[in-house]
């Protein structure tokens, strides 16, 4: 790959950024000293920025989102045609993409029939919130309100979906939560106890119950998990574990919510990645790939059986879902959705997802044989984890500082990679990897040579 840096005149971009700009995530007193970074332009799984450096982004936008990789003119062209056409109208109205998305998106998700529509992961998982809370006074007298989420696990940024997060650092200063949210254990084996044991994902779904019980059941409304943890740190469920959480969630009639908005559309490997796992959930929350970031929209979607639940007493004024989400009106998000989804299918995205996945997963199992500071390898489809320790032994987590320090690495290497970050105190040490889903075999090696170089120098 070539990484010359051109000479582009750009310092007046950076100084406007500099001056204006509060950039996500950011620690901006580095911003006195260094410059920040702006990408600029884009092309399959290659980005550059201002100064006219190339990277590979194998993180998808750095937020796990552009799986259909970037410069795709046919999504742009479909944005424009449909904005001249009519850009919004509340969506209390329909709108033609809306519907065709809906249509389309349902093929996909047998079981399933209802579409909201809302412009980001957050709001699509607070909608889930909102009509568990509403069935809950409505059908249960109120009792049955309290939504259980998994340690490690993360469902957006919001008070509330921060409420239902399993990663305390993000919440940390911004309490009091939301009341009524209730942690269970997470279900990682390279950490659970007996965790090489054959039976480990039924313990680790009996510990779930565990709390059902503690908790009264009848106070419980929704069990809201990643089919596959994302930023907790790539974890895919041990075997037998979905199985028997279905089960559980519907001895004590429990709303299972499943949040795919890291792993919809084709990034596990499959449309969805609970339908990897045989599993018929009530509510499947998505964003981030639905459009590839070319739109911002996100869909809450549900099964007749919960939608009925909102019409079946037309003469009470508060039988519908009262909910509105001002930019879930937008026409250009389901059009490039619509767009987006046809890309997947014509150049078959999801299996090369699931093939490159495999070889990722083996050149990284190659790479942890090299490494002494890599504990372990995980991931399915192309979402890998590389758990990073100081003793193999006792698995000591590496220092957070340390894991950031192989991603500047990489930076420099011309990769862009991922690292749990201000997530979960002390366990901060997995390096994460998403890229677009046209990454190729030859993509994946100039990938883990730049993990292999930065692990070297940083380890050495």
């Amino acid at each position: 790959m070539d990484n010359t840096v051109l000479e582009n005149d750009n310092r007046d971009l950076i100084e406007m950024d500099r001056a204006h700009i509060w950039h996500h995530l950011s620690q901006h007193k580095k911003y006195e000293s260094a410059d920040p970074v702006l990408m600029v332009e884009g092309k399959g799984l290659r980005v550059w920025d201002s100064s006219g450096r190339e990277y590979i982004d194998a993180v998808a936008g750095g937020v796990w989102t552009v799986n259909v990789g970037y410069g795709r003119e046919s999504i742009a062209d479909a944005v424009r045609e449909q904005l001249a056409k009519i850009n919004f109208f509340s969506h209390a109205m329909g709108s033609e993409p809306g519907s065709r998305f809906a249509e389309k998106l349902l093929e996909k998700m047998p079981g399933m029939s209802r579409v909201y529509f809302s412009p980001s992961g957050s709001e699509a998982n607070e909608k889930v919130y909102k009509m568990v809370r509403q069935i809950s006074h409505a059908k249960h007298g109120g009792k049955k309100n309290k939504i259980l989420y998994r340690a490690r696990d993360y469902h957006g940024t919001t008070i509330t979906a921060l409420s239902s997060g399993g990663q305390d650092e993000r919440g940390a200063q911004y309490g009091p939560m939301t009341p009524g949210f209730v942690e269970v254990p997470h279900c990682l084996a390279y950490r659970g106890e007996g965790g090489d044991k054959p039976d480990f994902g039924v313990r680790a779904a009996e510990a779930i119950e565990e709390v059902i019980k503690r908790e009264g059941a009848d106070t419980i409304g929704a069990l809201v998990l990643e089919p596959i943890t994302a930023g907790g740190g790539a974890i895919v469920p041990p075997e037998g574990y979905w199985e028997k959480v279905q089960e559980i969630c519907r001895r004590y009639d429990i709303l299972l919510h499943i949040d795919e908005v890291v792993c919809g559309f084709g990034r596990a490997g499959s449309w969805f990645a609970y339908q990897l796992y045989g599993i018929e959930p009530d509510f499947v929350t998505m964003a981030k790939g639905v459009a590839s970031g070319y739109a911002a929209i996100a869909c809450t979607v549900t099964h007749e059986r919960v939608f009925e639940k909102f019409k079946d007493n037309p003469g009470d004024p508060l039988n519908y879902f009262r909910d509105i989400s001002t930019f879930g009106g937008c026409t250009a998000g389901p059009a490039a959705a619509l767009e987006n989804m046809r890309i997947i299918e014509d150049e078959g995205l999801i299996e090369n997802a699931a093939k490159v996945g495999d070889y990722l997963l083996e050149k990284l199992q190659q790479l942890q044989k090299n490494h002494e500071v890599i504990g372990d390898v995980r991931g399915r489809g192309l979402l890998a984890g590389i758990e990073l320790v100081s003793d193999r032994a006792t698995r000591e987590p590496v220092e957070e500082t340390r894991v950031q320090a192989v991603v500047a690495g990489c930076l420099q290497r011309g990769v862009i990679i991922g690292a749990t970050n201000r997530s979960l105190a002390g366990l901060n040490n997995t390096l994460l990897l998403a890229p677009p889903l046209v990454c190729s075999k030859k993509d994946v090696d100039a990938i883990v040579d730049a993990i292999d170089g930065s692990l070297r120098e940083e380890f050495a």
